[in-house]
């Protein structure tokens, strides 16, 4: 019996690069990244006074600090009445942090573990409640995404679509050589596997566009990804 699988595309925008970078930015204060570590390191949400005290700060700067990285997405903030009353005379609720379960992350050049993780574990489960062969549901899935990624991106145009994902693609003599492979780790141990779902992602990525004047081969060179784009015949 078929088994219908979702796979999210983690939002790579700009915008969001901008902001990981700047939330790791934050973690470079000392005192900041002190108190960041305290508050992950409890089992219980921290508040101003604790965290202060724990570290010897004043509360001013144990807030200060503490607000910056509520404010950078790497806590979340709780209102807690710790005194258990509500209503009139209750006081106000005690400011309380504890980690975010955001995920940051940064890396040069770009890479999307994740990603070919979803799509390998996800071709797993689908081949054992099926029977297809796994590499064959991997390439399906792999196509199928990259329709769906061009189908639904705001870029119109093949190289827009990829630098935006990663792939450092550079035009030359007509064809696009993608100067980043976003799998490179896996990529290399693992040849082909991850070459194959990432030509199938290629291809679904060009018919998602329509962008029909180009197609996917591999082509593997050293400090390239194994796939370029060439002149349709």
């Amino acid at each position: 019996m078929p088994v219908a699988f979702t796979l999210v595309f983690v939002d790579d925008t700009e915008d969001v690069r901008d902001k990981d970078i700047s939330a790791i930015a934050a973690l470079g204060e000392p005192t900041r990244r002190r108190l960041y570590e305290y508050v992950v390191g409890r089992r219980h949400p921290v508040g101003r006074d604790e965290a202060a005290e724990a570290l010897g700060l004043a509360r001013q700067t144990a807030a200060f600090h503490l607000d910056r990285l509520a404010a950078e997405n790497l806590l979340d903030v709780l209102h807690v009445r710790r005194s258990g009353r509500t209503g009139p005379g209750a006081g106000r609720p005690a400011k309380l942090y504890r980690r975010s379960a955001a995920q940051i992350a940064v890396s040069l050049p770009d890479r999307r573990y994740e990603l070919a993780g979803r799509l390998l574990a996800q071709a797993v489960e689908e081949s054992d409640t099926t029977g297809r062969p796994v590499r064959e549901v991997l390439h399906h899935r792999a196509r199928e995404l990259g329709v769906r990624l061009g189908e639904e991106s705001e870029e119109k145009e093949p190289l827009g679509l990829l630098e935006r994902h990663g792939f450092e693609p550079r035009p030359e003599d007509g064809s696009v050589v993608l100067g980043n492979c976003p799998f490179h780790a896996l990529a290399r141990a693992h040849t082909q596997t991850v070459c194959g779902m990432n030509l199938h992602l290629m291809r679904g990525l060009l018919e998602g566009l329509d962008a029909g004047g180009l197609e996917a081969r591999l082509a593997p060179e050293p400090g390239r990804c194994c796939v370029r784009l060439d002149p349709a015949a």
